[in-house]
């Protein structure tokens, strides 16, 4: 049986986990009979949106962790004690939380800066041999990890050519896909998908999470 970890980052569309996407990825992992670890940086969100309205809530706090305890069903651990030989893959599901809480793309576009725990756990799954699964916008920082740290690396964000520009501005490729495609990068092992950076409905954002989670299970050591 595969341990795969899902690392969160936080609950809800505008700043933190796609919820969409993480219960797809969660229920897909489990349909395939894998072992799921949920993890979570153990820090403070960059704010917090109200997802009625689309504005910030001012002065109100949330804990990353905390808030990704509310997909997990209260089962997440802090991300800095997760190793990668617990586990033999890692899927990062999208959402502005991926942008705002694991890295600052959505502050500072092609100059973002990476959550330290979310750059070792990359790291070491690339280094390890090991896939890593990446959904809608995440694509973007394991670009940025992979290419700092000398891995040739190509990904997926659907067909937005800003986004696919700051990702080869990094020195990593981008490759136009489909919805429900996926790309794949035998070479750092690799899984992308465009997820709700192209679809519709959720039903269109399931047919490449689906198909991702598979291709990271199959190729799981």
């Amino acid at each position: 049986m595969a341990r795969v970890a899902v690392i969160l980052s936080g609950c809800g569309v505008f700043d933190g986990s796609e919820i969409h996407e993480s219960v797809i990825t969660l229920l897909a992992l489990d349909r395939a009979g894998a072992e799921v670890i949920v993890a979570a940086p153990d820090v403070e969100q960059a704010h917090v949106i109200n997802h009625a309205t689309g504005d910030v809530v001012p002065g109100e706090k949330r804990n990353v962790a905390v808030e990704a305890a509310r997909i997990a069903r209260g089962k997440v651990i802090d991300l800095a004690s997760l190793k990668i030989s617990d586990v033999d893959a890692v899927i990062f599901p999208g959402g502005f939380g991926a942008a705002k809480n694991l890295c600052t793309y959505a502050f500072d576009g092609a100059d973002l800066k990476v959550h330290p725990e979310v750059e070792r756990i990359t790291l070491e799954t690339i280094r390890a041999a090991k896939p890593l699964g990446t959904i809608c916008i995440a694509p973007v920082m394991t670009a940025k990890i992979l290419a700092d740290n000398g891995f040739r690396v190509t990904v997926t964000i659907g067909k937005d050519a800003a986004t696919a520009a700051h990702i080869e501005s990094f020195g990593a490729e981008h490759q136009a896909c489909e919805v429900d495609s996926i790309v794949v990068d035998e070479n750092t092992r690799v899984v992308s998908t465009p997820a709700y950076m192209l679809a519709g409905s959720i039903k269109e954002a399931a047919a490449g999470i689906e198909k991702l989670v598979a291709k990271v299970l199959e190729m799981c050591p």
